[in-house]
């Protein structure tokens, strides 16, 4: 499955962006992680086919995670931006049967696809 991205940009405290993942195929489980300097890859929200999402508490009432199966496409609305959210941002998908965000022994993420990542930024 490749997984192509859109949507980053630059907004001010506040501002609103939203992130678009066309995947190539389907993927039972897609979701978001972020990357910001001097910091570790974070899972940000995820997504089954038949809708469950989860959320890191940072972001939770402020961001949305949504898919469309019938075209594989992935989404995140990103609200009420703040100065702790710039980061690169990147799309992840797995192919099932679970939806498991872990690390493995290497401490990389677990997912099997990723996208190129987009850049988001947050001026005061």
């Amino acid at each position: 499955v490749q997984l192509v991205e859109s949507g980053g940009g630059s907004v001010q405290t506040g501002g609103s962006l939203r992130l678009t993942c066309a995947a190539s195929g389907y993927a039972y489980c897609m979701g978001w992680f972020r990357l910001a300097p001097d910091k570790e890859r974070e899972a940000v929200a995820f997504i089954v086919a038949e809708g469950t999402t989860t959320y890191v508490d940072s972001v939770k009432g402020r961001f949305t995670i949504s898919r469309v199966n019938a075209n594989n496409t992935l989404y995140l609305q990103m609200n009420n931006l703040q100065p702790d959210d710039p980061a690169k941002y990147y799309c992840a998908a797995g192919l099932g049967p679970s939806c498991r965000v872990v690390r493995g022994a290497s401490g990389d993420w677990l997912f099997a696809f990723w996208g190129q990542g987009n850049e988001v930024t947050v001026s005061s």
